[in-house]
């Protein structure tokens, strides 16, 4: 049965799995690599861990659907991770530094004096989030890179890069516009590295990777390591493949993917809108169009779940918090904001400080686990009415979910509630290797998008069920307590 794969490059781990003309997983390999913490504030990977573990991955589930059924391979990648390594021997220059890193914070308060003028270039905030100033710190730390640099020696590239690169055996050294936005160093509005942001970050052009569309040619993995060449035809971000596996090109369409953080997105098309509080990005680009999106990046979502389990101890596992919530009739005024790497989107605050308040003599281990799960629903909501005040012309329909939290049913009603619309789960939960893989099957001819939209039907569907004047009453008491964590250190 011809099949097209999806590698599926996390931060925890690589996931490949390949899906049938009907949508089916007829294969499916996963492996974690290790997470690296030098220092507080630092998180690194192995770089050629990640390479190992995905390999791996994808000859388990080659050798299942058997190599001459793979019509095509889409590569989907957690963004902003940062690798430089010698062109010739292959080998990485130091670790990479992951997306969650905060090493160069200081280096990013230091050119806060042009975010206006770099926001309205690529989108973005200049904030240690993005690559530029990762790769800026491997230039000054790391010895003789810079040296090595100025002979053409060295290159970078997010994770897709980097993998894409080792499928190719060195021949193919690109990215997609979707990751290329997400560097600080990629116009948006022109679609190519700006000299400008260049010049302000002190990264050389000639490290860059090429940027090919999102759906198109990315050579073919080497037939050396399968046995048989296998074409590349779609690169997308992790968020960004999520929004295509969604539906996200439809009108009215917003998704969330539920995980360590949130991600809340929704297309606008050929539009860039402006936003203060929100970022642009690019969602993906075929050689008809370019499709731009806003998202809301929320620090805390499934790390606050984390916390009361890992810090406070009152739960075991994440799936005790929905019996516990459900044990209460309401939140009886009890309050999280979950403020513990300060608040993302759309507030952007990196002085707040994590806050529990309404607690009583009555207050008990389930009351700050209902708190913790509610916080997800009303950040979500935060971020949505910020998309609201940005494009009132348009009209949001659907909640679409992904990610672990969304085998919560309390949280998931709550959702529904606190948004005053639908919330939908898809049938396929795996949103992010779908829409690698979704991408890439259109790109050859294997699906139409109208295919995907079959494929990709409905789930579990939650409906608003709480009052108007309730759910109002619950969110301006959340703003409130938002208010009375914000701009906590000095």
């Amino acid at each position: 049965m011809k099949v097209v794969v999806s590698v599926d490059l996390g931060t925890t781990g690589n996931r490949v799995m390949a899906f049938s003309k009907s949508g089916e997983i007829l294969g499916r390999s996963y492996y974690e690599f290790p997470q690296i913490y030098p220092q507080p504030g630092w998180v690194e990977h192995d770089a050629k861990q990640i390479w190992d573990t995905a390999l791996k991955s994808l000859r388990e589930v080659t050798t299942k659907v058997g190599v001459e059924n793979i019509q095509a391979v889409g590569i989907t990648n957690q963004r902003e991770t940062t690798i430089l390594w010698d062109r010739k021997s292959g080998r990485p220059v130091s670790n990479a530094i992951v997306w969650q890193d905060r090493r160069t914070a200081g280096m990013c308060r230091e050119l806060k004096p042009h975010e206006a003028e770099v926001k309205g270039m690529t989108g973005l905030f200049i904030d240690p989030y993005f690559s530029a100033t990762k790769i800026r710190w491997i230039m000054e730390n790391i010895e003789g890179v810079e040296s090595k640099i100025r002979k053409g020696e060295i290159i970078f590239g997010t994770v897709d890069t980097w993998i894409l690169w080792n499928l190719t055996r060195g021949k193919i050294h690109a990215t997609d516009p979707g990751n290329a936005s997400r560097t600080l160093l990629y116009n948006i509005k022109t679609l190519r590295y700006d000299e400008k942001l260049l010049s302000l970050f002190n990264v050389p052009e000639s490290l860059l990777p090429e940027v090919r569309d999102s759906g198109g040619s990315y050579g073919a993995i080497d037939k050396e390591l399968l046995g048989r060449e296998i074409p590349i035809t779609a690169v997308l971000g992790d968020q960004q493949a999520s929004l295509y596996a969604q539906g996200g090109w439809q009108e009215g369409v917003v998704k969330n993917t539920y995980g360590t953080g949130l991600f809340v997105m929704t297309a606008t098309g050929s539009e860039i809108p402006h936003s203060g509080r929100l970022l642009n990005t690019i969602a993906w680009k075929t050689a008809s169009k370019t499709v731009y999106a806003l998202e809301g990046s929320i620090f805390i979502g499934g790390a606050g779940i984390q916390w009361l389990r890992d810090g406070l101890k009152i739960i075991k596992s994440a799936d005790e918090t929905e019996a516990l919530a459900e044990s209460l009739s309401g939140n009886e005024g009890v309050y999280f904001v979950p403020a513990l790497a300060g608040l993302g989107a759309p507030y952007w605050d990196p002085t707040a400080r994590g806050m529990i308040i309404g607690l009583t003599r009555g207050t008990e281990p389930r009351h700050i686990a209902r708190a913790a799960l509610e916080s997800l629903a009303y950040q979500t909501r935060d971020v949505i009415e910020e998309m609201k005040s940005i494009m009132p012309q348009k009209t949001f329909k659907t909640l679409r979910v992904d990610g672990g939290a969304v085998a919560n049913k309390f949280l998931m009603q709550f959702q529904a509630d606190i948004l005053g619309f639908d919330v939908e789960q898809p049938a396929h939960t795996e949103t992010t290797a779908f829409g690698a893989a979704g991408l890439a099957g259109v790109t050859c001819g294997f699906w139409s998008e109208s295919d995907l939209l079959a494929i990709q039907k409905s789930g579990k569907v939650y409906h608003p069920m709480m009052k108007n004047d309730l759910s109002r009453d619950l969110y301006t008491r959340w703003k409130k307590a938002v208010e009375k964590a914000l701009k906590w250190e000095s």
